[in-house]
């Protein structure tokens, strides 16, 4: 079988091959490959160094890379994030478009902090324009943790699998005492509702967990209650 050779002079099938270890990382990962460390070292340095720096509280914000600019939850944030910013809060995304976009905005336009975490993806996400502490990351599990270590609060738009990921494994490590508590806020009960109702009639009732482990969670709506809520849990 002859495949078509690039102008690189590597064949198709050659550089299909390395793209799918660069897309599919772990899978491909293997005990000879303990070089990949000193990467995963200096990204866990990076992040640490950078966001260690910015020296106040720091809101994360999560939600749907999808979401468009005329969404009225797109805007919500805007308007969120910049009261959080005006205020003295920095704010945290994960750099790429849709609800990270419209955070990342919000704060730049009060003038505060706008992090952005953005991961190296092959397709779906690019960097927004408005992280004025932009950061890069290859590895998932090193940007999770900027996340949760340099966060004191928690606000999920509606969103996605990564969005949900997010909330539940910083719920998990709340329950699980790894974490010291911070708020966790989801934004819009038409959006949240169900899924807490099926974590009441679920998990709850077949005794999964305890009902103050519900307490984590807290579903709001209202921009002012949101940011007074903070303010509140998290001291300048």
């Amino acid at each position: 079988m002859h495949h078509r050779r690039t102008s690189n002079g590597r064949n198709e099938f050659e550089k299909r091959t390395t793209d799918m270890q660069h897309q599919y990382w772990l899978d491909y990962f293997n005990a000879g490959d303990s070089w990949r460390l000193f990467r995963i070292m200096a990204e866990f340095v990076e992040g640490f160094d950078t966001l260690a720096s910015v020296q106040r509280p720091a809101v994360s914000f999560f939600g749907s890379a999808r979401t468009k600019p005329d969404d009225p939850y797109y805007q919500l944030t805007v308007t969120l994030s910049a009261e959080l910013a005006r205020i003295g809060y920095a704010i945290i995304t994960g750099g790429g478009p849709g609800i990270m976009e419209a955070a990342n905005k919000g704060a730049a336009d009060a003038s505060g902090s706008s992090i952005g975490l953005n991961i190296n993806l092959p397709f779906e996400q690019e960097p927004n324009p408005y992280a004025n502490v932009p950061l890069s990351f290859k590895y998932f599990f090193v940007r999770k943790v900027m996340f949760i270590k340099y966060a004191t609060a928690f606000i999920c738009m509606p969103g996605g699998f990564g969005t949900l990921d997010e909330v539940f494994e910083a719920i998990t490590l709340i329950q699980t005492r790894r974490i010291k508590p911070f708020p966790i806020i989801l934004v819009g009960s038409d959006f949240w509702s169900g899924l807490l109702d099926w974590v009441k009639a679920k998990l709850l009732t077949a005794g999964n967990i305890a009902k103050d482990d519900l307490l984590i969670i807290n579903i709001m709506d209202d921009p002012a209650e949101i940011v007074s809520f903070i303010r509140r849990t998290i001291i300048l």
